[in-house]
């Protein structure tokens, strides 16, 4: 049986209700660390979100998976590090198995009728955004918000993404209603920033695995 090692509850979508704003925030977490849950956290408030899916996917089309670890292993982790009741760790895109973040957008949506659902990501992920299945389809499908990451700041101007939809970009200042706003609609939330990546975080584990003296 396919995730037999995942309790049940993950691979269902998270209970809503109508007129809730709910944040969807997908990512390897591979592993989950301080940025992630800082982003998570910025969205929350700046977006008023009743809740956010912290939605942890089987693997990234755009990245490789030599180095993925379990998803039973990712949800764990991100379990621990996501207290906030309102975030609600997920991976029902396994169990549905759903590779693009466009039919995960197709699906949530027809699921929940009368849910306004919006779109977060890092402004690292804005940069190659114009890379991702179907993305102009998302860019009209959901509000996307894109939270500051160090060395991403730019890529509000310079992406793919921002140019082609510059005309559908929201003052900042307005974030906590662009969940309910029709999209195309995109805006750029400034705020605290974590050094944190999920990569350096893989390469330091593993030189300290190189580095360990035999037993």
């Amino acid at each position: 049986m396919p995730h037999a090692d995942i309790p049940a509850r993950y691979l269902r979508m998270p209970h809503v209700e109508k007129g809730m704003q709910v944040g969807l925030f997908g990512g390897s977490f591979n592993p989950p660390h301080a940025g992630h849950l800082l982003v998570a956290d910025i969205a929350l408030r700046k977006l008023r979100l009743d809740q956010l899916w912290w939605m942890v996917t089987p693997g990234n089309p755009l990245k490789s998976t030599r180095e993925l670890a379990p998803l039973a292993a990712r949800i764990a982790l991100s379990e621990k590090l996501a207290v906030d009741p309102r975030i609600k760790v997920t991976a029902f895109e396994a169990a549905h198995r759903l590779r693009f973040s466009a039919d995960t957008i197709d699906l949530v949506k027809s699921r929940n009728p009368g849910v306004d659902f919006v779109w977060i990501m890092g402004a690292d992920s804005l940069r190659d955004f114009h890379r991702w299945e179907r993305w102009r389809h998302i860019a009209k499908s959901i509000p996307i918000a894109v939270i500051d990451r160090p060395g991403a700041t730019l890529a509000f101007l310079s992406s793919v993404m921002a140019k082609a939809f510059d005309h559908a970009r929201m003052d900042e200042a307005d974030a906590g209603r662009l969940a309910r706003t029709r999209p195309p609609a995109w805006t750029f939330i400034h705020g605290p920033r974590s050094s944190l990546s999920s990569t350096a975080l893989r390469a330091a584990a593993r030189k300290a695995r190189q580095e360990k003296p035999p037993a």
